[in-house]
């Protein structure tokens, strides 16, 4: 009698699924079929980015993908056309460095999803935390940021980072390119990601303050080196199967790319001295590396250059960091790195505020940083940083046709967005704010 029941709930719950299958499977086609339809942008004006500019010429997407740009582009019979006559178009921007899709309210425990407990969570990965209806996507792309890097921020080492496209159903849907990197935070005064001198929100001496951070970076380490040791032995089990059996440490394992040189590190660190014992830190350790934030790092401009290390700048908007700095400081930092010939992106570091990236790549351009390349700085250099140049960042036959339309320089805050398209599809250029001033607008 029991093996009957359980004979037949089986089938019902197969029933079940079979029905939420069948009315799941008109969604998914409409999904591919946006993906495979062709469009031509016609009579545009198009900024490649790494080529010259194309005053009047046609960009062609099908299959989600750049099939053709140039004066003499065409698409296919019963392609879409929009008619691009005095706009033009650009590649969508990247914030390098953000929350978004990990953190909605940051004032709402429940709501943020950014940091595990511990010292060590390299085996955190970001991309099966991603919330894709999150408001703040929609908000974000529609001032023409496509893509972003978003990052745990938890313990030294926080964990690793995706590249996702602002669009999809899904975090699969939306993943560029996953794990990214590893993100560790530089212990003690001005790491990680304020500027303070705290260690676990409590105020200590400067010399308290100093023996507590050698003890972090100490610890900092210990872990890599035992993350070394760890992938030496696996190696040597890999090749005499005699040698005791290993047991598996997940976060050992998650830093064995990191240890080998296989997967960069994001270090999130500030002020001068730090950023100082940060290279010196990645040089002992071996370890290939990204400065984010760099409030100082125009300072050590030319060590930063020697060792062929990127930073992430930002957030370029905000005051200086010390009470004696120039006022213009965060907002020239950028271009003083540029003129030592250190490659740079720009971040927001932020979910609420990752739609303002535009806003602080034209603020470093203001002050000193060249036009062009600050739009390099959040579209190809990026990419390049982060190893998806092939797929994102410039406008290319082959590449996601992750592009934006404008009425002008996507850098300058009057410019209007007129078309955004995600790996191929045309987003709605809608969003809360714009669903909450129409309706505001039609108040009786």
């Amino acid at each position: 009698m029991r093996k009957r029941i359980r004979q037949l709930i089986g089938s019902l719950a197969l029933t079940i699924v079979l029905a939420i299958l069948t009315l799941v499977a008109p969604n998914t086609s409409v999904v591919s079929a946006q993906s495979s339809e062709s469009i031509a942008i016609r009579n545009v004006r198009i900024v490649t980015v790494t080529g010259p500019v194309i005053d009047n010429g046609t960009v062609v997407i099908a299959n989600g993908k750049i099939a053709a740009v140039g004066a003499n582009a065409t698409a296919a019979a019963g392609a879409k056309v929009i008619d691009g006559k005095g706009l033009s178009v650009y590649p969508g921007m990247m914030d390098a460095d953000t929350e978004i899709g990990l953190t909605e309210i940051g004032s709402v425990a429940g709501s943020v999803d950014t940091s595990e407990i511990g010292d060590n969570n390299a085996n955190i990965h970001v991309d099966v935390a991603i919330h894709p209806d999150s408001s703040h996507i929609a908000v974000t792309r529609v001032n023409g940021v496509t893509t972003a890097l978003t990052a745990p921020r938890g313990g030294l080492i926080a964990g690793q980072s995706a590249i996702l496209n602002l669009d999809g159903w899904t975090p699969k849907d939306m993943i560029v390119k996953s794990p990214v990197a590893m993100h560790i935070n530089w212990p003690g005064a001005g790491g990680g990601r304020g500027f303070g001198g705290e260690f676990g929100g409590q105020q200590r001496s400067g010399a308290e303050a100093r023996r507590e951070q050698e003890r972090q970076i100490e610890n900092l380490k210990k872990i890599l080196r035992e993350a070394t040791a760890y992938a030496d032995a696996k190696d040597a089990r890999a090749k005499d199967r005699s040698l005791p059996k290993q047991n598996v440490d997940l976060k050992l394992e998650a830093l064995i790319p990191v240890v080998r040189g296989q997967m960069p590190v994001v270090i999130n660190v500030n002020l001068e001295r730090d950023i100082k014992n940060a290279i010196a830190f990645v040089g002992e350790m071996k370890l290939k590396a990204i400065i984010s934030g760099g409030a100082e790092a125009y300072r050590v401009a030319d060590q930063l250059k020697a060792k062929n290390i990127p930073v992430i700048v930002g957030p370029v908007l905000r005051v200086p960091v010390r009470e004696d700095d120039p006022y213009d400081a965060a907002f020239a930092n950028a271009g003083l790195l540029f003129k030592a010939g250190v490659k740079i992106a720009f971040q927001t570091n932020d979910s609420a505020y990752s739609r303002n990236l535009p806003y602080h790549a034209g603020m470093a351009a203001a002050f000193g940083l060249p036009k062009d390349e600050a739009l390099k700085a959040v579209t190809i250099y990026p990419a390049e940083i982060f190893g998806v140049a092939n797929l994102v960042g410039s406008i290319e036959q082959g590449k996601m046709a992750n592009l934006i339309v404008t009425d002008g320089d996507p850098l300058e805050i009057r410019t209007q967005i007129k078309h955004v398209f995600i790996n191929g599809h045309d987003i709605p250029l809608t969003s809360r704010h714009t669903d909450l001033y129409e309706k505001y607008k039609a108040r009786p």
